[in-house]
């Protein structure tokens, strides 16, 4: 196969893979970042301290973690099926995509929230400040550099679960390498098609880490409580 015939097939499934991996990061953001700060906020000494609601969202999130994805897609059939229509297909997959990068994200967030110095949620509170203003103004800006890391780390495994989807039909790069690279015996195929994959992986770990350094400079202990003076002035 040449490079004429390889670039319209590389062509869809690269879009397919982007849109994949982008709804799966949308949906993991949305629903990740609150369930890792409701993880730190429920637990013993947090500001919502409920330790019956703190147990069972630990253990559905630990749950949701130890699936393998090749399990995980298999048992979401059903629920696939019911949520997007169709159980083959990029956007069938892009539901046990989400579905298993939730509870991995979560679990970032909950690491990332609880390494905030406690000073900080002290001061919010000495202002005046509840529990919502702990968390927008003191917890989510002091552990942004580890939350970009964080999702970082989870749009690369997206990408890699996203490759794994395409052996049970799931479109993007994955089906392409399994259909072309693996049952036609395409070796060159397959070499592009790592190839992208190696340069996609690479550079979302390059934007992510810029993206990092550049919101660590701003979340610095000193200039948060600045900022929160200024706020109380």
């Amino acid at each position: 196969m040449n490079w004429d015939d390889m670039q319209p097939l590389l062509h869809d499934a690269t879009i397919e893979t982007f849109q994949m991996v982008g709804i799966a990061t949308l949906v993991t953001l949305l629903l990740g970042l609150p369930l890792g700060v409701l993880l730190v906020l429920t637990d013993k000494g947090g500001l919502l301290r409920n330790v019956a609601v703190n147990k069972v969202v630990g253990a559905i999130v630990n749950v949701g973690r130890s699936l393998p994805f090749v399990i995980l897609l298999v048992a979401l059939i059903p629920f696939t099926r019911w949520v997007v229509g169709t159980s083959i297909g990029w956007q069938a997959a892009t539901v046990p995509l989400a579905v298993g990068a939730i509870p991995f994200y979560a679990r970032l967030v909950e690491s990332a929230v609880r390494g905030v110095d406690g000073g900080l949620v002290e001061a919010v509170q000495a202002m005046g400040g509840g529990t919502w203003a702990v968390v927008r103004k003191a917890l989510l800006p002091e552990a942004l550099p580890a939350l970009i890391s964080g999702l970082t780390t989870t749009v690369i495994a997206l990408v890699g679960y996203s490759a794994m989807a395409g052996t049970v039909g799931g479109g993007g790069l994955g089906n392409l390498a399994i259909t072309y690279g693996y049952m036609r015996f395409e070796t060159n195929f397959m070499i592009v098609i790592v190839i992208e994959l190696v340069i996609l992986v690479t550079l979302v770990q390059l934007l992510g880490d810029f993206a990092g350094r550049r919101f660590a400079r701003r979340g610095t202990s000193a200039g948060l409580l600045a900022r929160l003076r200024r706020t109380a002035a």
